[in-house]
């Protein structure tokens, strides 16, 4: 089994834990208010807490995009990452470890190489969905989220935990001080 397979499983596990399935559906199901649209577009980034997430919600190319803060891999802090494209798609690039993640469905893309054909080219390809992307919804100016209640697991849901919150990031805090 892959560490994302452990991690996975890790969230699908720790997720139940802090929250029932009607009260993930009602938190899920609702639009919170994130801010107003000409302040997002200026700030570009805003990181907030909702209905229990961070989640990063950015505006690039004339587009609003919300995924979980944290990068599916290590935990990584996306909204430190460069937005860049690959093979036209727009990702953000996590700071640690450069995972480049779709800022539209979530997928993890990489770069492959079939030795068999010459020259050797690389193409991007996907890993699937890895993190968890939101809706982003604008009326009147303002601009609302709508968190993303999809069944089953996605690996970025282990840093969305109690248990990461409580156990990594205090170790880490106390690593600093």
């Amino acid at each position: 089994m892959s560490s994302s397979d452990d991690v996975s499983k890790s969230a699908e596990k720790v997720w139940g834990e802090n929250m029932s399935s009607d009260e993930e559906v009602a938190a899920a199901s609702r639009p919170y208010f994130i801010g107003k649209k000409e302040n997002i577009i200026q700030a570009r980034r805003v990181l907030k807490s909702v209905g229990g997430r961070d989640v990063l919600v950015m505006y690039h190319q004339g587009d609003f995009y919300a995924i979980d803060a944290r990068c599916y891999h290590s935990g990584g802090p996306l909204q430190e990452g460069d937005i860049e494209d690959f093979d036209g798609r727009p990702c953000i690039v996590c700071p640690w470890h450069k995972y480049k993640i779709t800022l539209d469905e979530g997928e993890g893309l990489y770069q492959a190489v079939d030795p068999s054909v010459k020259p050797l080219k690389p193409t991007w390809c996907s890993k699937g969905i890895k993190q968890r992307i939101h809706t982003v919804t604008e009326s009147n100016g303002d601009v609302f989220l709508t968190l993303n209640n999809s069944a089953g697991a996605i690996d970025s849901d282990y840093y969305q935990t109690e248990k990461y919150r409580d156990t990594i990031l205090k170790e880490g805090r106390k690593k600093t001080n």
